[in-house]
């Protein structure tokens, strides 16, 4: 490793003034007119912030609503990434993370189930280079927690969650939130080598950051379910269980390992230097 690489730092004060916020879409053309709305409001409190929405092969003209809405965005940069054929929300949301140029970025679903507010929660401990990755939790205080999701839905969610603990050792309790964000600068060559472009992508990402020692924060956000999901639990079950499988096949072949030794080629530590925690629910956020 070379001196620079070993001595490199995050630039803690740009980040203050920057910051990428990614929306994937799936036919999302009535949501996006608030969401949107919501979202251009918020970000425009800062200096420098970017908007992408990545339109996933909608069919309901969704990308047209986002540019409209965009082209009346202020200080907020926004932009709209299209491709014809669906391809996932993995996929999605590799390609918007990977055109952004923040140095943090954030990606929240189309609905807001967790409202936008919610962002220097997890976007802070990053700012201040505490963490490297930060992911909202609906798991650690459900009083926060206003609308809960169907029986079923949390059900499944839960038993999904503890069938990746078993496969893959990761110490959280919601891996599956949509709300996480990420110092860009370490995150990029994992992206690079991420597969799972639909149900279990979140999955791959905090196993491969996991291993490769970055700093991660599972933090309590609000949260409210949101009709119109495009995962069905009866539908999609099996091959939510088979992605985890496979990720964990994956790590095991050694296909993350180039990933790996760039990651901690940037960040100077190996992973014995890392932290990986949950944030106590008591724990206040400045």
């Amino acid at each position: 490793m070379s001196d620079t690489l070993g001595k490199s730092r995050f630039d803690v004060r740009s980040t203050t003034q920057s910051i990428a916020v990614i929306i994937p879409a799936y036919n999302e053309a009535a949501r996006l007119s608030h969401s949107l709305c919501a979202l251009i409001q918020y970000l425009n409190h800062y200096s420098s912030s970017e908007l992408i929405v990545v339109d996933d092969g909608s069919t309901d003209g969704t990308a047209d609503v986002a540019r409209r809405l965009l082209r009346a965005s202020g200080r907020v940069s926004g932009s709209v990434i299209r491709y014809d054929e669906n391809r996932g929300k993995g996929f999605a949301l590799k390609t918007g993370l990977l055109a952004s140029r923040a140095p943090v970025a954030l990606f929240t679903d189309a609905d807001l189930s967790t409202p936008i507010t919610e962002l220097p929660r997890l976007a802070d401990p990053i700012v201040q280079d505490q963490y490297d990755i930060t992911f909202g939790s609906r798991a650690l205080d459900r009083s926060l927690t206003h609308v809960r999701q169907p029986w079923l839905r949390e059900t499944g969610g839960r038993v999904f969650n503890l069938l990746t603990r078993a496969v893959t050792g990761l110490p959280f309790w919601d891996t599956q939130c949509g709300f996480k964000a990420f110092r860009m600068d370490v995150f990029r060559p994992l992206l690079r080598a991420a597969t799972i472009d639909r149900f279990a992508f979140d999955v791959e990402w905090l196993y491969v950051a996991h291993r490769a020692g970055l700093r991660l924060r599972e933090v309590p956000v609000r949260w409210d379910h949101r009709e119109g999901s495009k995962v069905s639990m009866r539908r999609d079950s099996l091959r939510m269980i088979q992605e985890v499988h496979q990720i964990r096949r994956r790590a095991d072949a050694g296909a993350y390992d180039v990933a790996i030794d760039e990651i901690r080629d940037v960040t100077g530590h190996s992973a014995q230097g890392w932290t990986v925690r949950a944030l106590d629910p008591r724990t206040e956020i400045a």
